[in-house]
C-alpha cells in the first residue's frame, strides 16, 4: 500500500479528550498486555508460512491460503468464531521475463529490471510493430499522456502505443490504448522516477501486453517514433484468470452490535517476497490484540470490535472493498469507524498518524471524526513524550473503501518508499535521502526487515485505540448509530503501494 506520503514536521500532539472515568483509570491497559512478543510469534509465523508455500503470501497463492488458516487458527484458540468471506479477484502472475527490443531504425536488447520490466496485469503476447509517441509532455513535465480518448485521435491500429505515466491510472492509459487499436503498450516512467515503473500496478488486465521503461529511454525513443521509422518488439509473458479468495472477519462477544468499530490489516503480500513488514506487521499486530482484548472485560468493551484480514489489498483493495460495498446500508450505518494498519515496523520509518484532519491539504477530504481519530491518538504518542508526523490520506490503503462510504478512519504506517527527510532523521534516527522501507516489495522483506523498537511503539498504538474506541467513540461519531450515505472523495495520485496508479 506504499505509498505513504508523510509530512516533514513532527507534530505536536496535545490531547484534548475529555478525563477518564475512575473505572476506566483503573481499567487493564492493553498496550501493555499486549507484547511485542505477542506480536513477533505471528511474524515468525507467517515467515515460515512463505518459506515453504513459494516464497511468498500473494492473494491466490498457497501461501496467502495457508496465512489464512493460521489466522483463523489463532483466533479460534482466542474464543472467537471467525468467519471467511469470499470474493473474486483478477489473478496475475508473470511466468517469464519477457523482452524489448528495438528492431528498427537501430538494432537494441533493452536489459530487464534495469531498463524494462512487465506491468503487472499485463497482458501475453508477442508483438513487433511500429509504434506511436502518445500526447508527448513537454521535457520534464508529467503531462496527461493516455489519459484522455482523444490523446489517441488518429492511431494507427495495430501500432504500439508509447506513453509516458502521469496523472491518470495506469490502466484507464492502457485500456484506452487498447479501444484505439494498439497491439501493445509500452510506459515510460514520469521524469522526476528512476528505473522503469515498479510498485505500482494496473489493478485489472487491459488485454494487451503492457511493459514498462525507464523515463530516459521513452524519451530517446520519441523522435523516432514521430518520424514513423521506430519499430519495437514488445513480448509479455504472463497468466491472467479469474480466481476467489478470502477476508478474515472475527468480532468481540461483548460491544454494542449498533456502534462497531472496524480494526483492519491487509493479510497478502506481493509475489516478490514474504511480505513481512508489508503487511506481516498490521496483521500480526491486529491478531495481537485481538488475542487480549477480552481481558479488558465487558465494562470495558461498550462497542463491539471486529478484527477484519483483507485479502487481494496489494491487487487493488479487492477485498476491503469487495465487504464495504456488500454490506447492506442499515449494516454500514452501523460501523463507527475504521482503523488501519499497513507496514507498521520500517527500518528507516517514522511513526505516523493519518492525517484525518487534512492538515496537509494533499489526500482526500475526510468524513467528519476522521480528525478526532488522528488526534486521539496523537494524543497517546504525545502523552508517553514519543514524536509522530502526519502521512497523507489519500485512500490508498483499506481505509478507502471506508471514507468513500462517509466512515470515519484512521490509523497508523511507518512508511513505505518514500524517501526520509532531515527533519525526520532529527525526530526518529535513521538515513536522509533514503526510503523508508529499502526492501519494499521485494524479496528482501523478510523478518529481518522490521524494527523491532519502532514496531514496539506503532503495537502500543493499535492496541491503544482498539482500547480506547472500543469504551467509547463520543468525539467521532457521538457514540449513535447514524445513516450513512455514499460520498464523492477528493483522491490525488500516490505513491504506489501495489494499488492502481499513475
Amino acid at each position: 500500500m506504499r505509498r505513504f506520503a508523510l509530512a516533514a514536521a513532527a507534530v505536536v500532539a496535545v490531547s484534548t479528550v475529555a478525563a477518564p472515568t475512575a473505572h476506566a483509570a483503573a481499567a487493564p491497559d492493553l498496550a501493555k498486555l499486549v507484547t511485542l512478543k505477542d506480536a513477533d510469534k505471528h511474524l515468525k509465523a507467517f515467515s515460515q508460512i512463505a518459506k515453504y508455500n513459494g516464497g511468498n503470501r500473494a492473494a491466490g497463492e498457497p501461501g496467502y491460503d495457508v496465512s489464512v488458516k493460521y489466522v483463523v487458527s489463532q483466533l479460534k484458540k482466542a474464543g472467537y468464531q471467525p468467519k471467511l468471506q469470499e470474493f473474486p479477484f483478477d489473478y496475475y502472475k508473470q511466468l517469464g521475463n519477457g523482452a524489448l527490443e528495438q528492431t528498427a531504425p537501430n538494432k537494441v536488447a533493452y536489459k530487464v529490471d534495469t531498463e524494462y520490466n512487465t506491468m503487472d496485469y499485463s497482458g501475453a503476447g508477442d508483438v513487433t510493430a511500429a509504434v506511436t509517441a502518445v500526447d508527448v509532455p513537454a521535457e520534464g513535465q508529467a503531462g496527461s499522456s493516455g489519459c484522455e480518448a482523444e490523446d489517441f485521435s488518429g492511431f494507427p491500429k495495430g501500432n504500439i502505443a508509447l506513453i509516458q505515466r502521469g496523472t491518470c491510472n495506469l490502466i484507464v492509459k492502457a485500456e484506452n490504448a487498447k479501444a484505439a487499436g494498439a497491439s501493445a503498450v509500452v510506459m515510460y516512467n514520469r521524469p522526476d522516477a528512476p528505473g522503469p515503473i515498479t510498485g505500482a500496478t494496473m489493478g485489472a488486465p487491459p488485454g494487451l501486453p503492457t511493459l514498462s521503461v525507464t523515463h530516459q529511454i521513452g524519451r530517446q525513443l520519441i523522435p523516432s517514433a514521430q518520424a514513423g521509422t521506430l519499430r519495437l518488439r514488445v513480448k509479455s509473458e504472463t497468466r491472467n484468470e479469474k480466481r476467489k479468495t478470502h477476508n478474515v472477519i472475527a468480532e468481540t462477544k461483548w460491544g454494542r452490535s449498533d456502534n462497531v468499530v472496524v480494526v483492519g490489516a491487509h493479510l497478502d503480500g506481493v509475489p516478490e517476497g514474504p511480505g513481512i513488514n508489508d503487511n506481516g506487521t498490521g496483521s500480526a499486530a491486529i491478531l495481537a490484540v485481538a488475542q487480549k482484548i477480552h481481558k479488558l472485560g465487558k465494562k470495558q468493551i461498550r462497542n463491539k470490535v471486529r478484527f477484519a484480514w483483507w485479502g487481494a489489498e496489494e491487487i487493488s483493495l479487492v477485498g476491503s472493498t469487495y465487504y464495504v460495498n456488500n454490506l447492506p446500508a442499515a449494516d454500514k450505518a452501523k460501523i463507527a469507524l475504521n482503523l488501519n494498519y499497513d507496514m507498521l515496523g520500517s527500518v528507516n520509518g517514522v511513526r505516523a498518524v493519518y492525517d484525518g484532519d487534512d492538515s496537509l491539504g494533499a489526500g482526500t477530504n475526510p468524513p467528519a471524526g476522521s480528525g478526532a481519530i488522528e488526534k486521539i491518538i496523537n494524543g497517546y504518542y504525545a502523552k508517553r513524550k514519543l514524536p509522530t508526523v502526519p502521512s497523507e490520506f489519500n485512500g490508498r490503503s483499506d481505509y478507502g473503501p471506508f471514507i468513500e462510504n462517509g466512515i470515519p478512519a484512521g490509523g497508523i504506517d511507518s512508511g513505505a518508499d518514500g524517501v526520509k527527510t532531515p527533519e525526520e532523521v532529527k525526530l526518529f534516527g535513521g538515513e536522509a535521502g533514503k526510503v523508508y522501507d529499502p526492501c519494499y516489495h521485494q524479496a528482501c522483506d523478510t523478518l529481518k526487515n522490521v524494527d523491532r523498537k519502532l514496531f514496539d511503539t506503532t503495537l502500543d498504538g493499535v492496541a491503544f485505540a482498539a482500547q480506547r474506541f472500543a469504551r467509547s467513540t463520543l468525539e467521532v461519531n457521538g457514540e449513535a448509530s447514524r445513516r450513512v450515505a455514499k460520498r464523492s472523495v477528493r483522491l490525488t495520485p500516490a505513491p504506489a503501494h501495489g494499488h492502481s496508479l499513475s
